[in-house]
Parts: C-alpha cells; structure tokens; sequence
C-alpha cells in the first residue's frame, strides 16, 4: 500500500509561538479510496496549526474537507461538496466511496450514468490523529466503508484508539474479508457500530461537554457566506433560554438567599453564646496535646529501654561466642577421645565374639524381633478397642469378653444383611414404579405434542387405534372419521365450544 504526501508540511510543534496552543488540534489525516484519491494512502500533515489548501477547481479540496466532516458530524446531516457551493444531491457517502467522477450521458437518457473508479471489491477508510500539546495526548478517530451486494447504503465501523495508528500499518494486510480486519482492531482498539456511540466516546476524550460544538464546526467548516449574522450567532452559538423559567429560578434563589440570611443571623447568635464554649475548647486542646506529648514520651521509653536491653544483650552475645569457642575446644578434645575409646570398643567386641559373643547377638535380635511383634499387638488392640466402642459393645479384658462380642457382632451382622435385602428389594419396587411413571409421562408428553398440532380434542389413543385400522383394512383414515371431526360449534359461537365438550364427554 503506498503512502502520498499530499502536503509536506512537519508533524511535529517546534517553535516558541505554536509551543502555546491547547486543545485537540487535527495533528494528521490520512484517506484511503475517497473520492479521486484512488489506490494509495493520502496523507496532509497540518501539524495541530492552521492551514491553508489551495487548488485548481476540481483538484480534490472539498474531497478532503468532506473526509474531516465525515469523522466528525453523523452523516445523514452532511451535505457533501458543500464548500464548492453544490447541492444538496450532487455527491453523497456512496459516490465518495465508489470514486464517481464524471457522468456519461446516453441518447436515450438524459440524466447520465455516473463512472466510478471502484467496485464492491474495494474498501474505504478515514483516519485522522488529533493531539493535545498541553497534555502530550493524542486520539485516533477512523471509519471503514466497503459496499455490498449492490446496496447504496456502505456497510462501515468506527475506531478510536489512543494510540497513534496510520492506514499503512493498521489498516492493511487482513486479507480477503473485512470482518478480519475489525476482529483484529478490536484487540488494540475501541471498535464501534454505531456513530451514535461512537461520538459520544470521542467527545468525552476530546473534553466536548455540549454537542453544539460540532452542530457549529458543520455549520462553518463549508460556509461561504453569512446571510444573518445575529441570526446565526442566536440559532448556533447562543444556548436557548426559557425566561418564565429563569424568573422562577431568580425567584426561588432570592427565597433561597433571604433563608440563608436568617441562617447567618441565627448562626451570630449562636457563636456569641457558643464563644465561652471555644475558648474551653481550645484550652481542653492545649490540654490534650500536651497529653498526647506525653503518651509520645511514654510510648518512647519502650524504644528506649530496648535500645539498653540491645546493648546488654550484644555484651551477653560476646560473652556466649567466646564460651562457645572454649566449648569448641573442649568437644574437639572429647571427639578425639571417643575415637580412641570407639577403637578400643571395636577390639574388645571382636574379643567378645571370638569368645562366644555370636549368641547374645542373636539372642538381642529375637528380643527386637519380639518387641516388633508385641507392637504390632498393641496396635490391633487399640483399633480393636476403637471398633468395639465405636458398636457400643464392652471393652475385652479377657478371652470370654472377646469371644461374647464376636457373638453379638456374628447377630449385628446377620440383622444388618437383612435390613440391606430389604432395603435393595425397595430400591427395584421403587425403580419399576420410576419407569411406570416414566412410561405415563412420556404417554402425556406424546399427547400434548400431538393436540398442539391439530385442531382436535380427541385422544391420541383413539387417534392411533383408527390409524391402525385404517392400515389393516387399507383404507384412508377420512373414510372412518370421529365424531367429533364432524361435529363442531358455531365459528360465530366459540364460547359455546367449552360447555358442549364437557356436555358430550361427561
């Protein structure tokens, strides 16, 4: 996609004058296929500063004041190529889009038929970056148009980001359908649908508390000429004020102002009868500083006496490090010691097991082994303990206590089996009354279905049994109807229809 300047005129502010300017000020615009600006990105810089745009008659000026109008104004209100002095249909958002040009007149018509330099296979796009230099903010405002299956109103959304985006970088390379590019803007973006929405975002960013500013901006960005000049000023300038109603808001702001001045009155009094009360106050003030004066220093000496209790214990600290040291040595000395008294221990073992010293070794192995078993013992004991209180049954303290409680657990068992066959036999009675109850509700649910899609009242049952009639005797069902198919009230009556049922089916 390439870039053409149409202005080369620089983006940023240098000198001291234009350092002092403030607001929102068009810092860039960029158009992409509006117009006669075919093919490429369109770029005019003014820089945030006043600028002149000069040209030959049909060069493209109003093209670009329309291009500023359109991010700004909804554009059912736009009357496009106002500022050559056109009318009110000579250009439209659809013939931008398309880049009509010129009309070819036919013989047989004598209106002509536009020739544009683009089809549906195009799309449009409007950017324009806005800078404050007070704040060093700026806001990107873009619109993407393209057409479809030949309808004269363009598909579009809108885009405002506080970032600084450009057509080239952003607005490209998405591929065959335009729905690519709007799903990726909206990860970095604010993409929108509607202006409606869309301008009451850009008017927050841009500090535009009234939205008569823009009814202003699109009544003097194409104007020519003023006819009226108070008119105008009265009509677009001036807010509308009702004067019935500011004569009854100065009204009730007087009753407000002589409500305030009784108000002071009655506050006078009162502080020359609260005066005694202040003067107390304030010395009750100096009273409780200089008691929070106090708890300060009395919260102080914590810090204080932790600050001697720091010192004795660094003191104590250096006394226990140099005992530490002498107790180093002395383990040291032990360690050594030990290893000579463990050599020693070594020798007198191997003595003791060249004299029969094997079996008390195996004999100490059987003890461990034993004592092993005994704990194994005390375990199940306790768990044993546990499972009978937690039964209800006593505890065993001999062998027929142990015996009576496998007895009665033999009983508890053989009762607790029962009560499962008993409870497992009510589960599948409870099972087949589940399906039976399955079985009605989807007879009913069949049965519904089956009167929301006739007109009848007569029971699927009956409706099923002719069926099968009918196909066993080969015959159409409409050669052995109902009664009730040949029986109905009176259109004219249907109020009538509830009581002759409840009459001919009692």
């Amino acid at each position: 996609m390439q870039k053409t300047m149409i202005e080369n005129l620089p983006e940023e502010i240098n000198s001291p004058a234009e350092k002092n300017i403030s607001g929102f000020r068009l810092n860039r615009l960029e158009i992409y296929n509006w117009g006669t600006f075919d093919e490429k990105v369109w770029e005019l810089h003014p820089g945030g500063m006043n600028s002149l745009l000069t040209g030959d008659i049909g060069s493209g000026k109003s093209t670009i004041v329309d291009a500023v109008t359109t991010l700004l104004v909804p554009h059912h209100r736009i009357v496009y190529n106002k500022a050559a002095g056109a009318g009110t249909r000579e250009r439209s958002l659809y013939s931008y889009i398309r880049g009509e040009y010129k009309n070819v007149k036919f013989d047989h018509d004598q209106g002509g038929k536009p020739v544009a330099l683009r089809d549906e296979n195009t799309y449009t796009v409007l950017l324009g970056h806005f800078y404050n230099q007070g704040f060093s903010q700026g806001i990107t405002l873009a619109q993407v148009f393209w057409l479809k299956d030949n309808q004269t109103n363009p598909q579009r959304f809108f885009v405002i980001s506080q970032s600084r985006l450009s057509i080239a970088a952003d607005f490209a390379g998405f591929g065959s359908n335009i729905l690519d590019l709007k799903k990726r803007l909206k990860k970095e973006c604010r993409v929108l649908d509607n202006f409606k929405t869309y301008s009451t975002r850009f008017r927050q960013l841009f500090g535009m508390k009234n939205p008569q500013a823009l009814d202003l901006f699109h009544q003097t960005v194409s104007m020519k000429s003023v006819g009226n000049l108070t008119d105008f000023i009265r009509n677009h300038m001036l807010d509308k004020t009702n004067v019935e109603k500011r004569i009854q808001e100065i009204k009730k702001n007087f009753d407000n102002l002589n409500h305030a001045h009784g108000a002071v009155l009655k506050a006078k009094n009162q502080i020359s009868l609260l005066t005694p009360i202040v003067d107390h106050g304030k010395k009750f003030q100096e009273l409780e500083a200089a008691l929070s004066q106090l708890k300060q220093l009395r919260e102080g000496l914590y810090s204080f006496f932790a600050f001697l209790q720091l010192k004795l214990l660094r003191k104590r600290i250096d006394s226990l490090k140099l005992q530490f040291d002498r107790k180093k040595l002395t383990l040291k000395a032990m360690e050594e010691e030990i290893s000579s008294l463990q050599s020693r221990e070594n020798t007198l073992i191997t003595g003791i097991q060249d004299n029969g010293g094997r079996r008390i070794q195996e004999i100490d192995q059987h003890i461990l082994i034993l004592e092993k078993e005994r704990d194994r013992k005390k375990i199940k004991a306790m768990e044993y303990h546990q499972l009978a209180e937690n039964l209800d049954l006593p505890p065993m303290a001999k062998a027929e206590d142990f015996l009576a409680n496998r007895k009665k657990i033999t009983m508890m068992l053989t009762e607790n089996t029962r009560s499962l066959a008993s409870l497992q036999s009510d589960q599948v009675d409870l099972r087949i009354r589940a399906g039976d109850t399955k079985k009605e509700i989807d007879g009913l649910a069949r049965e519904i279905a089956s009167l929301k899609k006739r007109r009848t009242n007569i029971p699927l049952k009956n409706l099923t049994m002719r069926e099968e009639m009918a196909q066993t005797l080969d015959i159409s069902e409409k050669e052995i109807p109902f009664a009730g198919e040949l029986i109905g009230v009176d259109e004219t009556q249907p109020h009538w229809e509830g009581a002759v049922e409840r009459l001919l089916h009692g």
